[in-house]
């Protein structure tokens, strides 16, 4: 919470997004800060760490406006919008849309390995491979599940504490 009380009045536009979509973009900033990618993550020095959204865009321009002119362990920050998986060439954090979820399924697959956290609220991501699922409680907060077999294989390093912060995922 403190996080989101240190962030500068919401514009007009950032009302337009709901309070859960810019929770999530917090979130989503605040990852990189609790991960670390391998070296092959990068291709050089001057790549810059992508925040990537593939399906449609909940967040309206609240990424842009929380990540702004930021740097990555010295990488430039840049917010991409993914129509299609096949457009995505470089991408260190990928927040998957629900609504693109039966269209990701071998894509998901296909990301077994890669040093990309993948992210979602998607009820059944964590069985089909994610790194980090949002979803609301009981108590109507977002929280987060996370798979750490999957970070593990994405060759992903993450803070205990973030671990700490989240639920941890048991396939069955």
């Amino acid at each position: 919470m403190a996080v989101l009380l240190a962030w500068p009045v919401l514009s007009f536009a950032q009302a337009l997004v709901s309070v859960e979509y810019q929770l999530k973009a917090v979130f989503l900033f605040n990852f990189t800060r609790f991960v670390e990618w391998p070296p092959e993550a990068f291709t050089s020095d001057q790549e810059p760490f992508v925040i990537g959204v593939l399906g449609g865009n909940p967040f309206g321009s609240y990424l842009e406006d929380v990540g702004g002119n930021e740097k990555v362990n010295g990488h430039r920050l840049v917010i991409r919008y993914f129509n299609n998986y096949s457009e995505i060439k470089s991408c260190h954090i990928l927040y998957i849309n629900k609504t693109v979820m039966n269209e990701t399924r071998d894509f998901l697959s296909s990301m077994n390995g890669k040093p990309v956290l993948t992210v979602s609220d998607a009820s059944d991501f964590m069985k089909r491979g994610g790194i980090i699922r949002f979803y609301i409680n009981k108590d109507k907060k977002v929280q987060l599940e996370m798979n750490l077999d999957a970070a593990k294989a994405a060759k992903l390093q993450i803070s205990s504490k973030l671990i700490r912060l989240t639920e941890i995922y048991v396939p069955k």
